[in-house]
């Protein structure tokens, strides 16, 4: 699953964009200064950073700076109340790869996200394919023996999970974490319904359960 950074210090916004992150079916981490940004941004982990100007610690700027002085490639989204053609110019001579002011529609900032992840996509594993099965990450897009078909942001999380890990058995804890970043089991079946979705629309001999555990993808 592609996995956005947030760094940001307020937490209404920390917490919308997360949020809209999660239902469109990406995983999400947020850090709340800049030198926390810094060390997960350079952990490996983040496929792409949405990077607060005014922070704790160290400011947007200085984190954008350090991570293009260890020459990492990682996609920056800077956000920003400032809206000045000073400020802009200095992010993206900073490093940035785009740059959006304050106050955003989410959708604006989804496009831009999909933008940025589109151009680094030579680099990365977009396309999995188990069987009959085949899952474009990037478009967002599922097929079964060539046909497309139609899955919901959370239908298509769960299906990622299975193909990027076949033959593996995942627990239903592990999966509520990847799919539904819940550490804590609700006490519903949430996960069994979206089996059963699953198996409906991409061929229920794929998902086996494992009694007592959870399911295995073959």
């Amino acid at each position: 699953m592609t996995h956005i950074l947030i760094v940001e210090d307020e937490p209404y916004i920390a917490a919308f964009i997360s949020r809209g992150l999660t239902e469109a079916g990406y995983e999400t981490t947020i850090a709340d200064d800049g030198a926390a940004g810094l060390e997960i941004a350079l952990s490996g982990g983040p496929d792409i950073v949405l990077l607060d100007i005014g922070l704790p610690t160290m400011d947007g700027f200085e984190v954008l700076r350090e991570l293009r002085a260890r020459n990492t490639t990682l996609p920056v989204i800077m956000l920003t109340a400032r809206s000045s053609t000073r400020d802009t110019v200095e992010g993206l001579d900073a490093g940035a790869s785009d740059y959006i002011a304050k106050p955003f529609t989410f959708e604006e900032l989804l496009a831009r996200v999909r933008s940025r992840l589109r151009e680094t996509a030579p680099q990365r594993s977009v396309v999995l394919t188990q069987g009959d099965v085949v899952l474009d990450i990037l478009a967002r897009k599922a097929s079964v023996a060539g046909v497309e078909v139609e899955l919901s942001a959370r239908e298509f999380a769960l299906a990622e999970q299975f193909l990027r890990h076949p033959g593996t058995v995942l627990t239903r804890e592990q999966l509520l974490s990847r799919v539904w970043s819940l550490d804590f089991d609700p006490g519903s079946n949430i996960v069994d319904v979206y089996v059963r979705y699953l198996r409906g629309k991409l061929g229920a001999h794929h998902i086996v359960t494992v009694r007592g555990t959870g399911y295995r993808w073959q």
